[in-house]
Protein backbone atom coordinates (compact mmCIF):
# COMPACT_ATOMS: atom_id res chain seq x y z
CA UNK A 1 0.00 0.00 0.00
CA UNK A 2 3.15 2.09 0.76
CA UNK A 3 4.74 1.30 -2.51
CA UNK A 4 1.57 2.08 -4.29
CA UNK A 5 1.28 5.43 -2.65
CA UNK A 6 4.93 6.61 -3.67
CA UNK A 7 4.45 5.82 -6.94
CA UNK A 8 0.96 7.66 -7.27
CA UNK A 9 2.56 10.85 -5.97
CA UNK A 10 5.83 10.20 -8.54
CA UNK A 11 3.42 9.65 -11.20
CA UNK A 12 1.10 13.01 -10.47
CA UNK A 13 4.20 14.96 -9.44
CA UNK A 14 5.76 14.43 -12.77
CA UNK A 15 2.97 14.72 -14.70
CA UNK A 16 2.29 18.32 -12.69
CA UNK A 17 5.85 19.10 -13.80
CA UNK A 18 5.67 18.21 -17.14
CA UNK A 19 1.89 20.13 -17.86
CA UNK A 20 4.11 23.28 -16.32
CA UNK A 21 6.61 22.99 -18.30
CA UNK A 22 4.41 22.25 -21.68
CA UNK A 23 3.06 26.13 -20.89
CA UNK A 24 6.41 27.92 -19.93
CA UNK A 25 8.80 26.01 -22.27
CA UNK A 26 9.69 28.99 -24.80
CA UNK A 27 11.29 26.06 -27.73
CA UNK A 28 7.35 24.89 -28.98
CA UNK A 29 9.00 21.34 -29.73
CA UNK A 30 10.02 21.06 -26.18
CA UNK A 31 6.74 21.75 -25.08
CA UNK A 32 5.70 18.73 -27.66
CA UNK A 33 8.18 16.83 -25.71
CA UNK A 34 6.63 17.84 -22.23
CA UNK A 35 3.21 17.08 -23.60
CA UNK A 36 4.18 13.77 -24.24
CA UNK A 37 5.76 12.85 -20.98
CA UNK A 38 2.91 13.78 -19.14
CA UNK A 39 0.48 12.00 -21.22
CA UNK A 40 2.73 8.73 -20.27
CA UNK A 41 2.40 9.65 -16.73
CA UNK A 42 -1.30 9.85 -16.93
CA UNK A 43 -1.43 6.61 -18.91
CA UNK A 44 0.27 5.26 -15.65
CA UNK A 45 -2.06 6.68 -12.90
CA UNK A 46 -5.03 5.22 -14.92
CA UNK A 47 -3.55 1.18 -14.53
CA UNK A 48 -2.99 2.22 -11.06
CA UNK A 49 -6.83 3.24 -10.75
CA UNK A 50 -7.64 0.03 -12.92
CA UNK A 51 -8.49 1.72 -16.30
CA UNK A 52 -7.11 -0.43 -18.46
CA UNK A 53 -8.69 1.13 -21.40
CA UNK A 54 -7.91 4.89 -20.45
CA UNK A 55 -4.55 3.84 -20.31
CA UNK A 56 -4.33 2.28 -24.02
CA UNK A 57 -6.48 4.69 -25.24
CA UNK A 58 -4.29 7.63 -23.88
CA UNK A 59 -1.04 6.36 -25.23
CA UNK A 60 -2.29 5.14 -28.62
CA UNK A 61 -4.64 8.58 -29.04
CA UNK A 62 -3.10 11.26 -27.62
CA UNK A 63 0.71 10.45 -27.45
CA UNK A 64 0.74 7.92 -30.80
CA UNK A 65 -1.20 10.54 -32.90
CA UNK A 66 -1.94 13.94 -32.04
CA UNK A 67 1.29 14.53 -29.81
CA UNK A 68 3.29 13.31 -32.72
CA UNK A 69 1.19 14.66 -35.50
CA UNK A 70 1.55 17.72 -33.89
CA UNK A 71 5.63 17.79 -33.16
CA UNK A 72 5.81 16.26 -37.13
CA UNK A 73 4.09 19.90 -37.98
CA UNK A 74 6.13 22.03 -35.34
CA UNK A 75 9.56 20.36 -36.71
CA UNK A 76 8.57 20.55 -40.53
CA UNK A 77 6.97 23.95 -40.94
CA UNK A 78 9.17 27.34 -41.31
CA UNK A 79 6.74 28.90 -38.50
CA UNK A 80 8.47 32.36 -36.76
CA UNK A 81 7.38 31.78 -33.32
CA UNK A 82 9.33 35.17 -32.32
CA UNK A 83 6.91 36.95 -34.60
CA UNK A 84 3.99 34.45 -32.73
CA UNK A 85 5.63 35.79 -29.44
CA UNK A 86 4.84 39.73 -30.25
CA UNK A 87 1.19 40.04 -29.06
CA UNK A 88 1.73 37.98 -25.74
CA UNK A 89 1.51 40.49 -23.25
CA UNK A 90 -1.33 42.21 -25.00
CA UNK A 91 -3.66 39.20 -24.98
CA UNK A 92 -2.25 37.80 -21.64
CA UNK A 93 -5.53 40.03 -19.56
CA UNK A 94 -8.03 38.21 -21.59
CA UNK A 95 -6.39 34.92 -21.41
CA UNK A 96 -5.81 35.50 -17.43
CA UNK A 97 -9.49 36.31 -17.00
CA UNK A 98 -10.43 33.00 -19.66
CA UNK A 99 -8.22 30.76 -17.39
CA UNK A 100 -10.36 32.12 -14.05
CA UNK A 101 -13.52 31.64 -15.55
CA UNK A 102 -12.17 27.81 -16.00
CA UNK A 103 -10.91 27.52 -13.02
CA UNK A 104 -13.71 29.03 -11.47
CA UNK A 105 -16.08 26.56 -13.26
CA UNK A 106 -13.44 23.31 -12.08
CA UNK A 107 -14.11 24.09 -8.50
CA UNK A 108 -17.44 24.38 -8.86
CA UNK A 109 -17.97 20.81 -10.43
CA UNK A 110 -16.01 19.27 -8.25
CA UNK A 111 -17.14 20.85 -5.25
CA UNK A 112 -21.37 20.30 -6.32
CA UNK A 113 -21.43 17.28 -7.97
CA UNK A 114 -23.33 14.18 -6.75
CA UNK A 115 -23.36 10.81 -7.96
CA UNK A 116 -27.65 10.08 -8.40
CA UNK A 117 -28.49 6.83 -5.82
CA UNK A 118 -30.56 5.85 -8.72
CA UNK A 119 -28.12 5.54 -11.39
CA UNK A 120 -26.17 3.34 -9.33
CA UNK A 121 -29.16 0.79 -8.47
CA UNK A 122 -30.63 1.05 -11.80
CA UNK A 123 -27.51 1.31 -14.49
CA UNK A 124 -28.89 1.91 -17.96
CA UNK A 125 -26.45 -0.47 -19.72
CA UNK A 126 -25.83 -4.02 -17.23
CA UNK A 127 -22.69 -3.72 -15.41
CA UNK A 128 -20.12 -6.49 -16.31
CA UNK A 129 -19.07 -9.43 -13.35
CA UNK A 130 -15.83 -8.67 -12.87
CA UNK A 131 -14.91 -12.16 -12.59
CA UNK A 132 -16.29 -13.50 -15.77
CA UNK A 133 -15.33 -10.91 -17.96
CA UNK A 134 -12.38 -7.91 -17.71
CA UNK A 135 -13.13 -4.31 -17.34
CA UNK A 136 -11.20 -3.63 -21.03
CA UNK A 137 -12.76 -6.47 -22.70
CA UNK A 138 -15.84 -5.49 -21.94
CA UNK A 139 -15.58 -1.77 -23.07
CA UNK A 140 -13.52 -3.51 -26.65
CA UNK A 141 -16.84 -5.54 -26.86
CA UNK A 142 -18.87 -2.40 -26.96
CA UNK A 143 -16.68 0.30 -28.82
CA UNK A 144 -16.06 -2.43 -31.78
CA UNK A 145 -20.14 -3.18 -31.78
CA UNK A 146 -22.69 -0.61 -30.97
CA UNK A 147 -19.93 2.28 -31.05
CA UNK A 148 -18.17 0.73 -34.53
CA UNK A 149 -19.54 3.62 -36.31
CA UNK A 150 -18.30 6.40 -34.04
CA UNK A 151 -15.00 5.15 -34.31
CA UNK A 152 -14.34 4.33 -37.71
CA UNK A 153 -15.61 8.03 -38.24
CA UNK A 154 -12.75 9.28 -35.27
CA UNK A 155 -10.60 7.19 -37.37
CA UNK A 156 -11.06 8.72 -40.50
CA UNK A 157 -10.93 12.34 -39.01
CA UNK A 158 -7.31 11.45 -37.90
CA UNK A 159 -6.45 10.26 -41.29
CA UNK A 160 -7.29 13.63 -42.65
CA UNK A 161 -5.71 15.49 -40.24
CA UNK A 162 -2.45 13.54 -41.26
CA UNK A 163 -2.85 14.37 -44.53
CA UNK A 164 -3.38 17.32 -43.94
CA UNK A 165 -0.52 17.90 -41.84
CA UNK A 166 1.65 16.41 -45.23
CA UNK A 167 0.27 18.84 -47.61
CA UNK A 168 1.31 21.67 -45.28
CA UNK A 169 4.72 20.29 -45.02
CA UNK A 170 4.83 20.00 -49.06
CA UNK A 171 4.82 23.81 -49.78
CA UNK A 172 6.94 25.31 -52.25
CA UNK A 173 9.53 28.08 -51.42
CA UNK A 174 11.24 30.36 -53.63
CA UNK A 175 15.45 29.04 -53.39
CA UNK A 176 14.83 25.43 -52.16
CA UNK A 177 15.65 22.68 -54.40
CA UNK A 178 13.32 19.62 -54.37
CA UNK A 179 13.39 16.25 -55.83
CA UNK A 180 11.43 15.39 -58.71
CA UNK A 181 11.29 11.56 -59.31
CA UNK A 182 9.52 11.56 -62.92
CA UNK A 183 12.23 13.68 -64.23
CA UNK A 184 15.10 11.42 -62.86
CA UNK A 185 13.44 8.54 -63.92
CA UNK A 186 13.02 9.94 -67.53
CA UNK A 187 16.49 11.38 -68.09
CA UNK A 188 18.41 10.00 -70.88
CA UNK A 189 22.04 9.52 -71.73
CA UNK A 190 22.35 12.89 -74.26
CA UNK A 191 20.73 14.97 -71.61
CA UNK A 192 22.89 14.35 -68.75
CA UNK A 193 26.14 13.02 -70.06
CA UNK A 194 28.23 15.06 -71.90
CA UNK A 195 31.47 13.95 -73.69
CA UNK A 196 34.16 16.36 -74.29
CA UNK A 197 37.77 15.33 -76.29
CA UNK A 198 40.28 16.42 -74.31
CA UNK A 199 43.50 16.94 -75.24
CA UNK A 200 46.62 15.20 -73.37
CA UNK A 201 48.38 17.15 -70.68
CA UNK A 202 45.75 20.30 -70.74
CA UNK A 203 42.39 19.47 -69.14
CA UNK A 204 39.14 20.74 -69.42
Amino acid sequence: MILTSLFFYLFAAITLAAGFMVISSRNPVHSVLFLILAFFNCAALFLMLGAEFLAMILVVVYVGAVAVLFLFVVMMLDVDFAELRQGFLQYLPVGAIIGLILLIELIMVLTTYAIAPELTANPVVAIPDPEIITNTEALGRLLYTKYIFYFQTAGLVLLVAMIGAIVLTLHHKEGVKRQNISDQVARRPETSIEVRKVESGKGI
